[in-house]
């Protein structure tokens, strides 16, 4: 009896140094996640960015968009070019998106997996917030040089259930992402690439393309000519402020 005792003991004690080894890892992940999320941006800030659609035929449409973020759950984005877009604004509170059309008048809710540009890019993409605030690290490991991040999405409202992220460990950004559905389909890859220093201690990929599986021939390109910490008011990101957001550029 004081045998199976003792036997039971070591076997506790193993189960526990096994359990607290599997999680220095994730811990760790889920530290790497937040410096990630701080070096690709500020915690509040302005930016413009320009986003081409590439269709497989090479036309190419282009949109060029002033966007604004505070916290981890706050976002908005106006258009300034092409001409039959400007004025067009979008918001994001949370999983909670909405599009605000000039000649409409009235912001109309949108969901994460549609876009407003009609490309590649989705919503959630255009409006990316911290990863953190929408994803937990559940595996890390070494990927050669980089390191690579399995991330789980913390609610079913977000726009992918799961991320695949190598990750750079001298800058501490993603070089690359693939983001998968609950059903582990692949819908779309995401290559971070061009690391730019926008000063203010921001040095990160100036440019983001995108492919995907389900649109094949098609390509899309984000590239960011600024971003830099600003101080916003909570109003900005109201539905009564959305149609002044592109008199907030300086």
């Amino acid at each position: 009896m004081k045998r199976i005792h003792t036997v039971m003991i070591v076997a506790l004690i193993m189960s526990s140094f096994s359990l607290l080894f599997a999680e220095e890892p994730i811990e760790t992940g889920n530290k790497l996640l937040k410096e990630i999320d701080r070096n690709l941006s500020p915690e509040s800030f302005e930016s413009l960015r320009k986003i081409i659609n590439i269709e497989p035929n090479g036309t190419e449409k282009e949109f060029v968009l002033y966007a604004l973020k505070k916290g981890n759950d706050k976002m908005v984005t106006t258009f300034l070019a092409p001409k039959t877009e400007v004025g067009r604004s979008t918001l994001r509170l949370d999983e909670n998106m909405w599009l605000y059309i000039p000649n409409v008048g009235k912001p109309m809710r949108i969901t994460s997996l549609q876009s407003v540009i009609g490309g590649i890019f989705n919503n959630s993409d255009i409006m990316q917030l911290d990863y953190t605030a929408e994803y937990d690290v559940i595996e890390m490991s070494d990927d050669n040089t980089e390191k690579l991040l399995t991330l789980k999405a913390k609610t079913f409202n977000v726009a992918y259930d799961q991320l695949k992220m190598w990750v750079d460990i001298k800058y501490k950004t993603p070089t690359k992402m693939e983001c998968y559905t609950a059903s582990g389909m692949l819908i779309k890859t995401l290559h971070f690439k061009e690391i730019k220093d926008f000063g203010n201690g921001i040095i990160r990929p100036s440019v983001l393309e995108t492919d995907s599986p389900l649109h094949q021939g098609y390509k899309a390109v984000m590239i960011y000519a600024n971003i830099a910490p600003r101080k916003i008011d909570d109003e900005v990101f109201t539905l009564n402020y959305m149609d002044k957001i592109k008199d907030l550029r300086k």
